[in-house]
């Protein structure tokens, strides 16, 4: 996914997130239209607020836009206003052919008396017909009626293309679906760019001009761009709640073939919830087509990463009662040293008593001195192998405790809640691990660093400004040399995320002279 693409994805998925925040702004201007119809009780003034009203619902709600634009069509007859009623007849064929209701659509605009409509309608008249009748063409399965609908079709088309201005939109439109059909691409860009600098993002036409022009880059194979403008097209959809879209439900199908199908899951349900909120009948059966694929498919996945998640319970389970034994095991150790310290100390009274009482015989202090040697080498074993390992963390324990009665008793429970959200502990720890860490592997292996320098181009060559610390890529290495070459392992002692561990693997590989045999070279030091 290029940069761009990704920028615009995000910004789709923030839209996508704060769609009910667009739709609240319509749907206050509609209840706002709503309100200011109630209060007319002159005919030609509902007419015109029912006109508003339609705008706002045409692509946002079909049943309602149906229902006020068939009160315009009741309006129309009341006031025996032929222009009214043709206008009102118009909207409502070109909303139900829009919606994939083509039969029905050119049942409405049968009642229209072609010769007595006025010169501003009768461009809407050609393009509700040409559209109606290029639905017809392409959903017939009867070869007789679907060459009838063509012939309708472009007889509408050329009457329409003879009447329309040179610049206009539709004429624009016209010209680039010629190009795009003839496959003259370089064209149908050209013209497509005309017509996006006319518009701005958030407004149905540009969706429509964006949702073309991924048109032009599919024919082109160029799907990156194509995704590009599938994006903009769906957030130009949600920004002005348009709700008869089909730019997100294919570009849930790319990225389902892509294998994205998080992403293609979830933006196929919104799509879906889109169509089902506007009852379109097209939309549905796109959406009918890819749904079942890619639901099936993210239920697959979604029962791998739960088996997955059971078995690193188990996994974890399993650590825990592992670490609850090496708890117990600990336990006694320390116990044994308690024990052998209190008898170390008895011995040690008897021998200052016996130092004093026994001063007759040098055979006596002799032996009272192998006596003496024989119990530091105890001590020495126990005390050696055991407070070493535990006589640091008790002490700390001890000085975190004190200081945490310490709040209690002054009760400082704010102090208290800060010593215990804060990571320095950890983090010197942490520092003090790696300095003993870099110490005891340079000890081992003092050339490591330059051996490693053998091995990377003349430019990526590490330098150290401390010679006894190692930096965190040649710890990763020092690691790998070690044996541990699993990310997950690395991460955990180093404590970073696996990413982290996976980018820093990435970047030092990219530095090797021999990429492919990097790392069997590491081990080889």
């Amino acid at each position: 996914m290029s940069q761009n693409l990704d920028s615009i994805i995000n910004e789709l998925e923030s839209k996508m997130r704060n769609y009910k925040a667009y739709d609240l702004e319509k749907e206050q201007r509609i209840n706002a239209l709503i309100e200011k119809d109630k209060k007319s009780n002159n005919l030609n003034e509902q007419y015109r607020i029912n006109n508003a009203i339609f705008e706002e619902y045409q692509f946002y709600s079909f049943n309602q836009a149906l229902q006020y634009i068939e009160k315009n069509v009741e309006i129309g007859g009341k006031l025996h206003n032929n222009v009214l009623l043709d206008e009102a007849i118009l909207k409502m064929g070109l909303l139900l052919v829009n919606t994939g209701r083509f039969k029905e659509s050119i049942d409405a605009l049968s009642e229209i008396n072609r010769n007595s409509l006025p010169e501003s309608l009768i461009n809407d008249y050609f393009i509700a017909h040409k559209e109606g009748y290029s639905g017809l063409a392409y959903n017939t399965a009867v070869n007789s009626n679907k060459l009838i609908y063509s012939e309708l079709y472009t007889a509408y088309q050329d009457s329409l293309y003879s009447r329309l201005k040179p610049n206009s939109e539709e004429a624009l439109r016209l010209k680039e679906k010629e190009f795009r059909d003839s496959r003259d691409l370089d064209m149908a860009f050209k013209i497509n760019g005309q017509r996006l600098e006319k518009v701005q993002i958030g407004s149905r036409l540009f969706s429509l001009i964006t949702f073309e022009r991924s048109l032009l880059y599919e024919l082109n194979n160029e799907l990156t761009k194509q995704k590009e403008y599938l994006t903009l097209s769906a957030i130009s959809d949600i920004q002005a709640s348009v709700k008869d879209n089909a730019s997100m439900g294919i570009l849930a199908k790319i990225l389902f073939t892509e294998g994205d199908i998080d992403r293609a899951h979830h933006y196929i349900n919104f799509s879906y919830n889109d169509a089902e909120f506007y009852n379109s009948r097209l939309r549905f059966v796109d959406i009918a087509n890819n749904m079942p694929l890619i639901t099936k498919a993210y239920e697959q996945k979604t029962a791998k990463q739960k088996r997955k998640l059971e078995y690193s319970l188990l996994f974890i389970s399993v650590l825990a009662v592992f670490l609850l034994i090496a708890i117990y095991t600990v336990y006694k150790q320390v116990k044994k040293v308690s024990v052998a310290k209190d008898k170390l100390k008895i011995a040690n009274d008897k021998l200052l008593d016996f130092n004093h009482k026994l001063n007759t015989s040098n055979e006596e202090l002799k032996s009272l001195y192998l006596e003496l040697s024989e119990v530091d080498k105890i001590k020495e074993h126990y005390i050696g192998n055991f407070l070493n390992l535990y006589s640091e963390y008790i002490t700390k324990l001890d000085v975190y405790r004190k200081l945490v009665s310490k709040y209690v008793n002054a009760n400082q429970m704010n102090a208290l809640l800060k010593l215990s959200k804060s990571k320095q502990l950890i983090d010197e720890e942490l520092q003090i691990f790696n300095k003993n860490f870099d110490s005891s592997f340079l000890h081992i292996y003092p050339n490591f660093v330059a051996d490693v320098n053998k091995l990377l181009k003349p430019e990526d060559q590490i330098e150290l400004k401390n010679k006894e610390d190692l930096n965190t890529e040649l710890r990763i290495l020092a690691l790998i040399k070690l044996g541990i070459t699993n990310s997950s392992r690395i991460a955990k002692i180093l404590r970073y995320s696996v990413n982290t561990i996976y980018n820093y693997r990435a970047s030092i590989n990219k530095s090797a002279i021999d990429k492919e045999n990097f790392e069997k070279m590491i081990k080889s030091i």
